[in-house]
């Protein structure tokens, strides 16, 4: 506690921390405000539907991500998610698409090109949105609910939703430049925190009525709980240097002699894309069907929006491992990383530069990934366990999956921002070791 406290004072020394850190604050205090602000027309009294309708299943999901705004009509109510849609197929789109891979060849100027063409697709995927929430709004809430009625309340409700987003997006930079960095994902991450309060009193409510060792039960939850906050704490820093007598045991080679050395690899390259990725293609028949229609659905389209179901969680967890492969290869280059070892003087002691080096570095990654893959597909359909073992859904969303992964993921590296700037200036840092593992592998 003492070094907790000593910490807060070296922070508040550091002026330009603590002018970073007052206006991350600020910057999300805006963002939390905005999302308790209807759509212009909507009385905010008559939202109860609405809430009931996201109490659970896909859509539950999807409000958690926008910090409950998706449930009060808000306008934030699409929040960022559009945006990370557009970037997910923009990232795509570099690996087919020559015109962007020239662009992410030109340095700066491509990637502020890259990030215009995906605030564009941004708002396309946003005008298509719109009228779709808006379309359940009214198959959710009674006429007395709206006092605008007809095109005036669509196209000012579309505008709204739109520029609410597009604001949203632009609070995530803002924080990335004037504030502690990582913008998108504490938006994210913050919005995912503001439902975590309400799911433990729902949780702890439902437990205390429940008869014969509903409290045990409760407290038997938070142990697992930390538990899988633990191993998703591994799994997110992963392992950043594989010493290579590991590394030859893994490609069947036991010669080694030398000093000690690393390869820079982790188990857990792709980081939280993977289930990003998975969960996008998951929502697919809701979004093909419309929201409105979601308590509707049958036959395959309801066996895959089906939270607990098998086949939701067999298909989710084989894209997370499919994805997983697919991240990898688009993140970790073995050919480039071979050129730069060769460049700088570097080289695999017993194999040989060059063609061999790529290949013994490409056969280390196919291996070391299928474990971290498999983790990581179990992680996120714990919840639909959690969920089947009787825990509220809006709790058991924090037992894995994208939720869990992203918490410790941010913290992360939000620690390690602060720690670098608390080093830099000769303070001492947050840990002892003074060495907070982020993600490493960039944000969301």
């Amino acid at each position: 506690m003492k070094r907790f406290i000593e910490t807060l004072k070296n922070i508040y020394k550091i002026e330009d921390l603590r002018l970073r850190i007052g206006t991350t604050l600020f910057f999300i205090l805006i963002y939390r405000l905005g999302s308790f602000v209807a759509l212009p027309g909507i009385d905010p009294a008559q939202l109860q539907n609405l809430k009931s309708q996201t109490s659970d299943g896909l859509l539950g999901l999807i409000d958690m991500f926008s910090g409950g705004a998706f449930s009060q009509a808000s306008i934030f109510a699409l929040g960022i998610m559009p945006y990370i849609s557009a970037s997910i197929v923009i990232q795509l789109l570099g690996i087919a698409v020559p015109y962007f891979q020239r662009l992410q060849k030109e340095g700066e100027s491509g990637r502020r090109k890259i990030n215009q063409i995906t605030r564009y697709l941004t708002v396309v995927i946003l005008i298509f949105q719109s009228p779709a929430y808006l379309t359940n709004l009214h198959m959710q809430l009674p006429a007395s609910a709206f006092a605008l009625k007809g095109a005036l309340f669509t196209v000012s409700s579309v505008v709204i939703l739109t520029a609410g987003s597009m604001f949203v997006m632009w609070l995530g930079e803002r924080i990335t430049d004037k504030g502690i960095g990582n913008g998108i994902s504490l938006i994210i991450m913050i919005g995912i925190i503001a439902r975590l309060p309400q799911s433990v009193a729902q949780e702890f409510a439902s437990r205390i009525n429940q008869q014969g060792g509903g409290l045990v039960m409760f407290i038997v939850e938070f142990v697992i709980l930390f538990v899988v906050f633990m191993a998703a704490i591994l799994l997110v820093q992963g392992t950043r240097r594989i010493p290579v007598q590991y590394a030859k045991r893994i490609v069947g080679n036991k010669q080694y002699g030398g000093v000690r050395q690393y390869i820079p690899l982790k188990v857990n390259a792709a980081g939280v894309m993977p289930i990003i990725f998975a969960q996008a293609i998951m929502m697919v028949p809701i979004t093909l069907v419309g929201v409105a229609n979601s308590e509707n659905l049958s036959g395959v389209a309801a066996a895959l929006s089906n939270m607990t179901g098998f086949w939701y969680n067999f298909l989710q967890f084989t894209l997370v491992v499919a994805f997983t492969y697919f991240y990898t290869a688009i993140t970790i280059n073995p050919t480039q990383m071979a050129e730069d070892m060769k460049k700088n003087g570097g080289f695999i002691p017993g194999v040989k530069p060059g063609k061999r080096t790529v290949e013994f570095l490409d056969t280390i990654m196919s291996r070391i990934t299928l474990p971290g893959s498999i983790f990581l597909g179990l992680i996120t359909i714990l919840p639909a366990f959690a969920m089947i073992m009787g825990v509220n859904q809006s709790f058991a969303l924090f037992f894995g999956g994208t939720s869990l992964l992203i918490l410790v993921g941010v913290v992360l590296d939000t620690l390690q921002q602060i720690e670098s700037h608390l080093l830099m200036r000769h303070y001492d840092g947050l840990t002892k070791s003074g060495r907070i593992k982020g993600r490493a592998g960039g944000g969301i």
